[in-house]
């Protein structure tokens, strides 16, 4: 509980009363009375809000803040007791951790500036480790506050931390600074607004005293853990707010056997503390970063605002710097053995360097810290640490004396492009003029002195001649001069640059942009410069002194005319050339534009003094920018044609590329009144483009094309060309066309040697006649012939190509294409024979280079396809000899082999070529014996007396031949390789192909599945399944083993050699057989599982959802039926019994019922069971017993119906739903009986 209590002094001596309020809490009296026991609480903080420095709307309502381990209370005392504000525990608060509570106000105080702000009133509160601040403020209301009516508060969260422990104790060191005591006893330093942790102390050595004090009230948010209350905490925390406190600024803790207090120290006990531990370089840093505000400012002492931090830290600054230089430098001159290294030298340079650029003192940089490094000889160390401020753009102002010994150190120690770089971003207002060019000019920094001339100066045309003055003398440089030549000839060269900066408007060397007024002043005293003339001092008339009015400009050209070129170039570019007003001439009445400055230079560059190979640029200059600037430059036609001649007469073959380029430019513009007299000029010249546009604009298409011929860098672009010719919309007459295709023919070769392919797709596509002439053309290249083919004959082998030839093709042509692809690709010539139809080709053309390549399956289907069956046959029996003659010899030269990896392979090709020929010939066979007429009429079915003996048919004697080779190569095998098992003379194969094996029995294996292969295809298609069972279909397969076997006995001494092979042929399909019946009887039996499995499930009957009607709720089955219903199943068994005594005397008296023969009227006899499966019901009769009246059964015992959906019915109940219109009933006729289709009324889909 918490109290207030307010005094107040009367009259005399009894005149002092006391009032007590009670402001937190309810007395223990009160708790039993209520019906739910409370949560135990206690005040774990308490603070009253003390008075400030200025008065406040709260001074009066004497605000007191609690805390509670659940809720913030401001309660105001006076002038009566009021609640001002709740606030709930945090959600953020972890859950069962260490419960602590603390508060401290900091009351309004008035702030130090000219503003007088006034600060506002402050509470920090925490929970466990949920730190939060809260500012109050008054609210404003249009009526002041007075004693009846008190101000209203706002109170308003502001900020919140989450420590990594809980807190236990906080106050305020200042009005932005909080201490803060952990647990553990860690003091953390706290600054408001940016909560950030400035600072950390452990306390636990100095034992602060701590006592338990709120443990006993509060066990039970202790001892009872409940996972799910969040309210809940591991351990209550002992109390710490009365060992630790604050005033001042200081810190008091409280120990157990002393006292201690403390404060933070400020910002120049900081940098007192590195100067004295000789730490200058980091003093000044730190101080440097106080200045800034980029580190700690409230917790040092240090003002928030940059207005009032800034003067008392620069102060200091300075005096360390100032310290600091005298030290060092004091330290170099007195000490002779230990010195300052230039590491440190450089280190404490930068800092002063950085800290003058950050206070905006640069009088102090130059004259007192500079001054030290330069009376010291140690400039160039702070030269070298100045560099990155000067590039940077902080600094750039040097005074005269650190420019001079910036050049000379960095000219000494440094490449002259970084120091022109660091001149050219330097301030140019503070040099010293005289001082600086005369030292860019002593160490060749042209760029430097350019840029600080111009700059201070602001004269362009200055440098300019100092550049020219550089140039050596004519030929010089050209032949290898001096080093000094060359360094005058690298300078002397920066004079076209520089033109180009300042003739477009920027300045040298950097880039950037002059102004308007500067620019066209730069840019009109150089053209007046160069340009004018000096018309100031000699007569314009007179055309003999032309040379001499101009003879800076002479120098320029004669120095480097294209460089010269090139810079004018990018200066037409410019809008300073366009046409200007006269009143805004530039100098001397002269307008300076485009068309002044070609005529100037048409004058002074004439061939009478200038050589063509520098003409020649003035030339690709007009005839480029002629096109770009129509409106601007006029120039006659004699001279446009004059420049177009001497571009067609180049002085060098290196510049046949730009001078073509040139004159592409100038005919877009310049059109020349008789093109047919410049063609020969244009050819000698080698302009192939400009004489290919020109053909194609005079329509001299056989000349387009040989100038495509012609042109070695473009020939593939003919065949483009060549298409736009011959296709059907080029507008071209048939003698144009005529004298194309001439033209093509004349030069077929040329035009197949740039690419044969695309030479052969585009007369495919518009000149096929022209094949011959291509082909005759190719005549000594073979495989240039079958490239050419092969996108003539057979386009199916490209990508993308149509299925169907699109043009027809000669027959010669398809035969020589099948004669050069037996040679490049035999694999293919099967395929593309079997696509030829009958009579493309000639046999006697391609059988012999079929032969020759060994393509004998393509000569085999070509022989078919002409209807010669029996020539087809015999030469691949023939090409079957010869692979089985190859295999046997190698099998018997395999011992003498060394190289056991080549012989498997070359017996693993042999057998895929035999594999390969035998399922030709079992093609050509089964071919044969589709197309073969009708069998005989003695062996249509089978039953002739002699079908047997009958003589072969042809197609049977195609597959007797067959058979006979095959089974002679797999003989010859099987003999060796027994014979040579027998001699122990073959050991091992070496390893093949796994599709082989590794052994003469596998090998054994592939030439046995060859043979089973042809005698399967024999037997289907031979022996024809179906018909009676009486018929005979295997006369033709006897008729042909049987004279295999007569021809055997012919070719084989005995049948012993045969034995091996046609035993495992038969126990292989002997095997098979046995495997079928086996599969089949495998199949029966599980076919009998689930036929069954199906019968059972069909059977099995459907169970009632419950035990009563679903209408009249009565029970129907189960427990507590009723002994009626046991009764009913006793007669029903009953009668059953009877009849089956009444069957079995009437099988007495009459013999044929018993033996079951006869008719015999089936009854359906009363009680009898029905089961209907045609809808969804199940209909039991149980018989017409009736229940009786003493039973108190309202519902007659009858047939029961069950539904699909498991809904169970009275019969009579569903008939009687019926009768009143709410179910639908339909009759079908079963045995002469009418039965009901009932449906279930529960169920919305039986009823639709």
């Amino acid at each position: 509980m918490a109290f207030s209590h307010l005094a107040t002094r009367g009259l005399g001596a009894m005149g002092r009363t006391v009032k007590t309020t009670r402001i937190l809490g309810r007395y223990p009296q009160h708790i039993s009375h209520g019906n739910r026991p409370r949560k135990p609480s206690s005040v774990l903080a308490f603070s009253p809000l003390p008075l400030g420095n200025v008065e406040q709307p709260t001074d009066s309502l004497g605000l007191v803040a609690m805390l509670t381990p659940y809720l913030l209370v401001i309660v105001s005392t006076t002038p009566v007791a009021q609640t001002q504000h709740k606030a709930p525990r945090p959600k953020e608060v972890a859950a069962h951790g260490a419960m602590t509570g603390a508060l401290a106000w900091f009351p309004a105080i008035k702030l130090k500036g000219k503003d007088a702000q006034v600060s506002k009133t402050k509470l920090v509160y925490c929970w466990s480790n949920v730190l939060t601040i809260l500012d109050v403020s008054e609210i404003e209301a249009d009526e002041s506050p007075s004693r009846d009516r008190p101000p209203s508060l706002e109170f308003k969260a502001r900020s919140r931390w989450k420590a990594e422990e809980a807190i236990v104790a906080v106050q305020w060191l200042s009005r932005s600074v909080l201490a803060v005591l952990t647990i553990t006893q860690q003091l953390l330093i706290l600054e408001d607004h940016s909560m950030r942790v400035t600072d950390s102390i452990d306390l636990l050595n100095k034992h602060i005293y701590h006592a338990d004090l709120f443990s006993s009230q509060l066990h039970s948010l202790v001892e009872q853990f409940n996972e799910e209350d969040t309210s809940m905490h591991g351990v209550v925390a002992d109390a710490f707010y009365m060992s630790f406190r604050s005033y001042k600024g200081r810190l008091f803790l409280l120990g157990y056997s002393d006292a201690l207090v403390g404060a933070l120290s400020n910002w120049a006990d900081r940098l007192l503390a590195l100067m004295e531990a000789g730490d200058f370089i980091g003093a000044i840093r730190l101080a440097t970063s106080f200045y800034k505000g980029s580190g700690e400012k409230l917790t040092i002492g240090l003002p928030d605002e940059d207005a009032l931090r800034q003067p008392i830290v620069q102060e200091k600054i300075l005096e360390m710097v100032s310290a600091s230089l005298k030290y060092a430098f004091g330290r170099n001159q007195e000490a002779n053995t230990e010195r300052l290294s230039n590491r440190q030298l450089e280190e404490l340079a930068e800092v002063s360097i950085s800290a003058c650029v950050c206070m905006d003192d640069e009088d102090f940089l130059w004259d007192e810290v500079f001054n030290w490094y330069e009376e010291h000889d140690s400039q160039g160390v702070f030269l070298d640490a100045l560099e990155s401020y000067i590039v940077e753009g902080t600094v750039r102002t040097l005074p005269p004396t650190a420019v001079k010994a910036l050049i000379n150190h960095f000219a000494t120690n440094h490449t002259a492009s970084r120091l022109e770089e660091i001149i050219c971003l330097l301030d140019t207002a503070t040099m010293d003029i005289d001082q600086v060019t005369t030292l860019c000019k002593h160490y060749n920094l042209y760029d430097a002195f350019i840029y600080v001339w111009n700059r201070c100066v602001g004269d362009y045309v200055g440098p300019l001649q100092e550049l020219l003055a550089l140039v050596p003398p004519q030929g010089s440089w050209v032949n290898g001069g001096s080093v000094d030549e060359l360094k005058r000839y690298t300078n002397a060269m920066k004079m076209f640059p520089y033109l180009s900066f300042v003739l477009t408007g920027r300045v040298y060397p950097t880039g950037n942009d002059m102004d308007d007024t500067e620019a066209t002043q730069a840019k009109a005293a150089l053209y007046e410069y160069l340009f004018s003339g000096n018309l100031s001092g000699a007569e314009s008339g007179v055309h003999s002194q032309s040379n001499e009015l101009f003879s800076d400009l002479q120098a320029i050209l004669k120095f480097d005319t294209p460089s010269f070129m090139s810079m004018l170039n990018e200066a037409f570019e410019d809008s300073f050339l366009n046409e200007q007003e006269p009143d805004e001439t530039p100098f001397k009445g002269i307008s300076i534009n485009r068309q002044y400055l070609i005529s100037i230079l048409l004058q002074v560059m004439a061939p009478s003094t200038f050589a063509s190979s520098d003409t020649i640029y003035l030339d690709m200059f007009l005839a480029r920018n002629l096109p770009k600037y129509p409106q601007y430059i006029l120039l006659s036609g004699s001279t446009l044609h004059q420049v177009l001649e001497r571009l067609c007469r180049y002085p060098n073959q290196d510049m046949a590329e730009d001078c073509e380029l040139s004159a592409e430019y100038l005919l877009s513009f310049y059109h020349p009144p008789d093109v047919q007299n410049m063609i020969p000029l244009f050819r000698e010249a080698r302009f192939f483009r400009i004489l290919k546009s020109t053909y194609r604009s005079e329509k001299q298409f056989p000349e387009l094309i040989l100038t495509y011929l012609e042109d070695r860098s473009g020939q593939e672009a003919i065949f483009t060309c060549l298409q736009d010719c011959l296709r059907a919309g080029s507008g071209l007459g048939k003698r144009q066309r005529r004298d194309v295709i001439e033209v093509i023919k004349t030069h077929a070769g040329q035009i197949a040697g740039i690419d044969v392919q695309k030479a052969a797709q585009t007369m495919q596509d518009y000149a096929p006649e022209t094949h011959a002439v291509f082909l005759e053309a190719l005549e000594n290249d073979a495989y240039e012939q079958y490239q050419y083919l092969t996108i003539v004959v057979d386009p199916t082998t490209h990508p993308g190509a149509e299925r169907q030839l699109s043009k027809p093709v000669e027959n010669w042509m398809i035969e020589r294409y099948v004669q050069l692809l037996c040679k490049y690709n035999p694999s293919h010539v099967a395929d593309f024979v079997d696509e030829l139809r009958v009579g493309d080709v000639r046999l006697e053309e391609l059988l012999p280079s079929m032969e020759e390549s060994g393509v004998v399956d393509a000569a085999v289907i070509l022989l078919a396809r002409q209807g010669q069956i029996r020539a087809a046959m015999d030469r691949l029996i023939a090409h079957l000899q010869t692979l089985e003659s190859g295999l046997v010899g190698i099998l018997r030269s395999i011992q003498e082999t060394p190289d056991s990896a080549s012989t498997a392979e070359a017996i693993d090709d042999l057998v895929e070529s035999l594999n390969k020929y035998v399922r030709v010939g079992t093609w050509l066979c089964q071919g044969q014996s589709k197309t073969a007429k009708k069998p005989r009429n003695g062996e249509r079915n089978g039953i002739g007396k002699h079908a047997v003996d009958l003589p072969l048919s042809f197609d049977e004697k195609l597959w007797l031949d067959l058979i006979e080779a095959v089974v002679r190569t797999a003989s010859s095998v099987f003999a060796l390789i027994q014979k040579e098992h027998a001699e122990n003379k073959l050991t091992q194969l070496a390893p093949m192909i796994p599709r082989m094996g590794s052994n003469s029995t596998q090998l054994m294996s592939s030439v046995r599945t060859l043979v089973q292969q042809v005698f399967t295809a024999l037997l289907s298609s031979t022996v024809r399944v179906g018909g009676a069972s009486t018929e005979r279909n295997d006369v033709a397969f006897l008729r042909i083993l049987r004279a295999f076997l007569t021809r055997a006995s012919h070719w084989s001494p005995s049948l012993l050699e045969l034995r091996a092979v046609l035993a495992s042929i038969f126990s292989a399909y002997t095997y098979e057989k046995s495997l079928l019946a086996l599969a089949n009887g495998m199949l029966d039996r599980d076919l009998f599982v689930h036929v069954d499995e199906v019968t059972r499930l069909r059977q099995r009957g459907w169970r009632p959802r419950g035990q009563v009607c679903e209408v009249c709720r009565q029970r129907i089955w189960g427990p507590g039926v009723g002994s009626e219903f046991w009764e009913a199943w006793k007669q029903r068994q009953a009668d059953a019994h009877q009849r089956r005594m009444s069957r079995q005397i009437e099988g007495r008296l009459d013999p044929a019922v018993a033996r079951g023969k006869g008719k015999a009227a089936a009854v359906a006899e009363a009680g009898q069971a029905a089961h209907f499966h045609d809808g969804h019901a199940d209909v039991e009769s149980v018989g017409d017993m009736r229940g009786s009246p003493e039973s108190g059964s309202e519902m007659p015992i009858g047939p029961a119906v069950v539904f699909s959906c498991r809904h169970l019915y009275h019969r009579q109940c569903l008939l009687n739903l019926d009768h009143s219109g709410h179910t639908s009933k339909r009759h079908f006729h079963r045995e002469g009986s009418d039965w009901e289709l009932l449906s279930c009324p529960i169920c919305p889909v039986h009823n639709e």
